[in-house]
């Protein structure tokens, strides 16, 4: 009975000064998190998207509530929340927020399945990852869309599908929250968020071959072959070209498309663009028949007028 009452004292007193030890590095060792943070946590929209570079709402959190204590609120954006979410934010913490543009995500490739015939067959994991660590993939374009949808299954909003007649990915405008998740599962960046524009209009190079132009050309029949055509024809040096393929800068570009009427391949595209209007053409004018000339006989007699009478009269 001595050795149990023992056993039980020895422990009691063990977790008792377990306890102490434990209470006294809780309070030394203790972080204070700011009460902050979980006011502008509960304000975002809890997707955890890492649309905003940051693991999860709770990191941006917490990068919002830091980019406050410096005074500036610029380059942190929740491309899920939009302006409203930001604005509430800005509210939460004191600050003002500078307006972004909202993006979207586009696909820069136009490679449909009769633009771009398949020279092979991948029989293996079906997904853009594992195809594109064998190679090309089922095309000769080692640059373009795979078709797998690695992009569907990233997106959380139902807002890119795989047409099935074209094979490739279309985005719905109208879902679309330019997370980015798209853009980071695909393995060969093809996708890109890029500025909605003014009315949704937007004009860029759906091609990211960088293969010389007969080469790509070879390949599909809609890449770019980086002539240099768009780059001479805009007059905003909107237009670069690098390794073999043209690029729209948005930010210089003017939605003038002449950059897309002298494209060779039709690789620009312009997306909600009105139809341009055909000029009706001008009635050609038939022409005036010649008025037929009166040539005078020779040796015709002069015509008796009323005068001539009266001078013959006037001499009789």
């Amino acid at each position: 009975m001595n050795f149990i009452l023992s056993a039980v004292l020895v422990l009691g007193a063990i977790a008792l000064v377990a306890a102490v030890i434990l209470y006294v590095c809780s309070k030394k060792f203790a972080v204070e998190e700011d009460p902050r943070l979980a006011v502008v946590n509960e304000a975002l929209p809890g997707a955890n998207c890492g649309g905003c570079g940051f693991p999860g709402c709770s990191g941006m959190a917490d990068a919002l509530v830091k980019a406050a204590d410096k005074g500036s609120l610029e380059g942190l954006n929740c491309p899920v929340g939009g302006a409203d979410v930001m604005a509430k934010v800005a509210d939460l913490l004191g600050m003002a927020i500078a307006n972004s543009e909202p993006k979207v995500a586009v696909v820069r490739c136009n490679g449909t399945c009769e633009l771009r015939p398949r020279i092979a067959r991948y029989d293996g994991l079906l997904t853009c990852t594992a195809m594109n660590a064998t190679g090309a993939g089922e095309t000769g374009c080692g640059w373009g869309c795979l078709g797998c949808g690695d992009c569907v299954n990233a997106c959380q909003f139902d807002a890119i599908h795989i047409n099935s007649e074209t094979g490739l990915p279309e985005v719905d405008e109208e879902k679309c929250t330019s997370c980015g998740a798209c853009v980071k599962a695909c393995p060969r960046h093809v996708i890109e968020l890029r500025k909605k524009g003014p009315k949704n209009r937007r004009v860029y190079v759906r091609c990211v071959n960088k293969d010389k132009g007969a080469v790509a050309m070879r390949n599909c029949k809609a890449a770019c072959i980086g002539c240099g055509k768009c780059a001479k024809e805009c007059k905003f040096e909107a237009i670069t070209i690098e390794n073999n393929v043209s690029y729209i800068d948005p930010d210089k570009c003017r939605l003038c498309r002449k950059c897309e009427a002298v494209c060779p391949t039709n690789a620009i595209v312009a997306v909600n663009f009105p139809p341009k209007k055909e000029k009706p053409e001008s009635p050609k004018e038939e022409p005036k028949p010649d008025t037929p000339k009166v040539e005078a006989k020779p040796n015709a007699e002069p015509a008796i007028t009323k005068k001539t009478i009266e001078r013959k009269e006037d001499k009789a």
